[in-house]
């Protein structure tokens, strides 16, 4: 199996229009799936690179709508991997769970994430999912081995395999016990397992790659973007900004 990158973008930031044109460039860098990031003012699991993006796209009026608008437009800009949307269970209870689902299959999204719902709870959304056609991610991490197999056995998609305890952000070094937990997780597998948190230079996605069918890296890509801020915002400077990202993006992931 070739390996997958996922990498992780918010939607709104640091514009709407920009966020069209950065998912246009993260394929063209070689991602294979999009996750789609619905900013949040009290998220759970985001360390505080993903939480000023999220920051920021508030700002830009952005929400759990808005970010579903922009896919369609990623498509007709040529975005044809999958798009998974990132959310958490707060505001997919205040949209409607069912209303959701219609909408994600309306705007041609192809999956849905949401890290903070219970695994007791996750029927509340999966058998409208399954209706929907809508595959609804699973994670699993360190603390939830003893849970393994209920997690993997309702995987669909691919498995979220969370590398360390804690928040979202880049990490010097990846927690030791990773290869072992990666050998548990593969056994019961019947779905791809990708690794996240705290990836962020190309010898721990090497890494990851050598354990795992692919890597999700956030926090690192937030920052790549951050960097470029105020050149992507004007115009005159896009599209060197949005090729350098690009490069740093190839450079991160080659094998």
């Amino acid at each position: 199996m070739e390996k997958l990158f996922i990498p992780f973008m918010m939607s709104g930031d640091p514009t709407p229009e920009l966020t069209i044109e950065l998912a246009y460039t993260l394929q063209q860098s070689g991602a294979d799936v999009i996750e789609l990031g619905v900013p949040y003012s009290d998220p759970l699991a985001d360390g505080p690179t993903i939480q000023r993006a999220a920051s920021r796209a508030l700002a830009q009026g952005m929400n759990i709508q808005r970010a579903m608008e922009l896919v369609p437009n990623m498509r007709k800009k040529g975005v044809e991997i999958p798009i998974v949307l990132f959310t958490y269970y707060n505001p997919v209870l205040q949209y409607g769970i069912e209303r959701l689902m219609e909408q994600l299959q309306a705007h041609e999204i192809d999956a849905l994430l949401v890290p903070d719902i219970p695994l007791e709870q996750r029927d509340a959304i999966s058998g409208l999912a399954e209706q929907y056609g809508i595959p609804l991610i699973s994670l699993v991490a360190p603390n939830s081995a003893q849970r393994v197999q209920t997690i993997v056995k309702q995987a669909s998609g691919f498995l979220y395999c969370v590398s360390s305890l804690g928040v979202t952000g880049e990490r010097t070094v990846l927690n030791p016990d990773i290869v072992a937990f990666l050998a548990q997780v593969k056994r019961h597998s019947h779905v791809p397992v990708a690794v996240g948190f705290g990836i962020s230079t190309n010898e721990q996605v090497k890494s990851i790659f050598e354990h795992a069918d692919g890597v999700i890296i956030g926090s690192k890509m937030i920052n790549i973007i951050e960097e470029k801020r105020q050149q992507l915002v004007q115009e005159e400077t896009r599209e060197m900004a949005l090729q350098q990202i690009k490069r740093e993006i190839m450079q991160l992931v080659q094998a």
